[in-house]
């Protein structure tokens, strides 16, 4: 048993390994990696003048389409960075130029080295290879508790230089020479015409740490300059998706079966890393398989930026951590944004199908890399104009990337101002909960909030002191004690004669709404609550027809119910929706007592019968056995019969008694 759960577990490690560096092997034999650079040019001394490449670091800020300029300092001591400085920002300016911390590589992250940097008044920080070899990308850490704290705090650009640059930079310092350069990343971005075409490698999976939260948080923040780009024809934007494969060892086995569609063509790791707890790498699959379909759908009728819409929304409403992510889910998000839910599913395909998806086998191609994009192996990854972007996943470094790659004053008016004039809640009411009626909607448009640029929100509104409660997009409803006085609580309600009628209820718990609906009363889910209001909905017999159909017969409406009346002598049976004259009513009861005593005395006259047939044939048995007697032996008197000699007899009727139990037996 021990050895089973051995191998078990060794196998599940096994096959999650695979599944990890399938795409890695296939991108080392396939495709190449591309180091982005910009460019350092020395400016004093006139000794070093000269100009250099750096790698630009996948943290911080980059100035793309900009330029620093600042005076290189070496630190005394702590060379690498790897411990904050002493001091209160001992590397602050304390003139016109910035200061340009110079580190050395090694004994911990890049990213520490830069946030220690930016924590001791440094603009901008280089590391300086410790070995001789090609530039290389700086990284942040893939999973470090301790770099989660300070990861998205750091603002200033970070540039990878080779050793033999480091030390002579570092030979000058010490000669006390003033070191001055320009970091310069104004053609770091291509822009070879009026259009900038960038693409983001994303996932959906929520559950996988700070690159995760990185991306949705950069997704839902940059929506509205994407949105705005795209509608003005500046940008086109192309969402992608990383897949991996199943090597075909494993093909049949449970965990590619969970982790993978298509038999094993298309794969993602397991979000809990666990393969019995919470959700599947099929899951994940899938629900990326719908993202890319819902931005083919939504280009082909000219509304691609509706993928921004519906990417936020599935992640506020159907997060792995609210335990939501789910089919269901999604189609409800789908719907509230109008997008073809039949068209996206046909787009995705048959997922159990032994086949190819078209889908995924053109993203599978696109990872490789190609001219200046090495191959995609990290998430999230951003390209713009074929070259991948490096730096801080955030608003305003994007934004102006993406404005460094227009061509010199072609760049859109968003790129020069942070002012966004939009209002989404104009169309389809941002995809919120609303009540035409009342002209009350859960859309909040927010662009002119400082600092948010998160577009619209859905939230419940507060209305005339009333609180609704919901989700915001697919219910919003009145709560507290006075909220049959907003709308009459979205409930059924009529008045008639003066009379008004309604089914909402004060006295009921906050948490129990009614959202009637004419004629069948109300049926609403809060909470996991289904709560049916019984209301006796007037309905008009007389007008449907329902009632007092008969000849003779007139009908009067009444609330609740009606009232038939005949004609002349005439009365009205409910029962049979028929007028009867009241005379032949007199003669039916005596008919029906007629009959009745009829029927009883036949009754009575078969009971008598009955009882004088039992006393007749127990008479005629009496007689019947006495006679028999006299010719074979009955039960009572066998012993007297064998003592008269009448042998034969006795014998024959004996065999014949015999013969009769064993047929009873039989």
């Amino acid at each position: 048993m021990a050895m089973t759960t051995c191998m078990s577990a060794s196998l599940k490690k096994l096959v999650t390994l695979f599944l990890v560096i399938t795409f890695i092997v296939k991108s080392c034999v396939f495709g190449h990696f591309v180091v982005e650079k910009s460019n350092i040019r020395v400016l004093s001394p006139m000794s070093l003048r000269s100009k250099h490449d750096s790698e630009i670091g996948n943290f911080g800020m980059p100035d793309y389409g900009g330029y620093l300029v600042g005076s290189v300092v070496y630190p005394d001591k702590g060379a690498y960075g790897c411990q904050p400085f002493d001091g209160d920002k001992p590397f602050t300016s304390k003139g016109s130029r910035l200061t340009f911390l110079l580190l050395d590589r090694g004994e911990c992250y890049f990213a520490l080295k830069a946030w220690n940097a930016q924590q001791a008044g440094a603009a901008a920080v280089l590391v300086a290879d410790s070995i001789d070899e090609p530039l290389i990308t700086m990284d942040y850490p893939e999973v470090s508790t301790d770099a989660d704290g300070y990861l998205e705090k750091i603002g200033i650009p970070s540039a990878f230089i080779e050793k033999s640059f480091g030390e002579s930079l570092k030979e000058a310092l010490k000669n006390k020479e003033d070191v001055v350069i320009k970091l310069d990343w104004r053609e770091s971005v291509p822009h070879p015409e009026q259009r900038v075409e960038y693409e983001l490698w994303t996932n959906n999976n929520d559950e996988c740490g700070a690159r995760c939260d990185e991306q949705m948080d950069f997704v839902k923040n940059f929506r509205v300059h994407a949105q705005i780009l795209e509608r003005g024809g500046y940008t086109l934007f192309t969402p992608h998706y990383i897949t991996w494969y199943c090597p075909q060892a494993f093909i049949l086995s449970s965990q590619c079966k969970s982790q993978c569609i298509n038999h094993g063509r298309y794969c993602a790791p397991d979000p809990e890393q666990d393969f019995g707890v919470g959700y599947e790498g099929k899951d994940v699959v899938l629900e990326n398989l719908r993202q890319l379909c819902v931005h083919r759908v939504a280009n082909e009728s000219g509304r691609s930026w509706f993928w921004w819409d519906y990417v936020t929304d599935f992640h506020f409403r159907c997060s792995m951590k609210n335990k939501r992510y789910s089919k269901e889910c999604a189609e409800d998000v789908l719907n509230s944004l109008d997008l073809p839910v039949e068209k996206i599913k046909k787009c995705m395909g048959d997922p159990e199908a032994d086949a190819e998806n078209e889908v995924f086998r053109t993203e599978q191609e696109l990872q490789v890399g190609r001219g200046s994009r090495g191959d995609v192996s990290i998430l999230p990854t951003l390209v713009i104009n074929n070259v991948q972007y490096r730096g801080k996943l955030e608003r305003t470094a994007v934004l102006k990337a993406i404005c460094s790659g227009f061509k010199e004053n072609s760049d859109p008016p968003v790129c020069s101002s942070s002012e966004l004039e939009t209002n989404e809640c104009l169309e389809r009411n941002g995809g919120c909960w609303q009540d035409k009626e009342s002209n009350i909607t859960a859309c909040k448009d927010l662009e002119f909030v400082q600092d948010t640029f998160r577009g619209r929100v859905c939230e419940c509104p507060v209305v005339n002191g009333f609180q609704y409660e919901g989700d915001g997009y697919a219910s919003c409803i009145a709560i507290g004690p006075g909220r049959c006085a907003v709308n009459n609580g979205g409930c059924w309600s009529e008045t008639l004669h003066g009379l008004s009628f309604s089914a909402c209820s004060v006295q009921a718990p906050s948490y129990l709404v009614a959202n009637a609906h004419k004629g069948l009363g109300g049926m609403v889910t809060h909470a996991k609550v289904l709560i049916f209001y019984q209301i006796d909905y007037h309905i008009d017999e007389c007008k449907a027809h329902a009632a007092c159909q008969c000849d003779g017969c007139s009908c009067k409406n009444k609330w609740g119910g009606y009232e038939c009346k005949c004609k002349g002598n005439l009365i009205y049976i409910k029962e049979q929706d028929v007028c009867i004259e009241r005379s032949g009513s007199k003669f039916g009861w005596f008919l029906t007592l007629v009959i009745l005593g009829v029927v009883t005395g036949a009754g009575i006259a078969g009971y008598i019968l009955y009882k004088y047939r039992l006393r007749l044939q127990s008479s005629m048995d009496s007689e019947i056995m006495a006679i028999m007697s006299q010719y074979m032996p009955l039960d009572n008197n066998q012993n007297n019969e064998a003592s008269t000699g009448a042998r034969p007899r006795q014998h024959g009727t004996t065999v014949y008694w015999n013969q009769s139990n064993q047929s009873c037996k039989e």
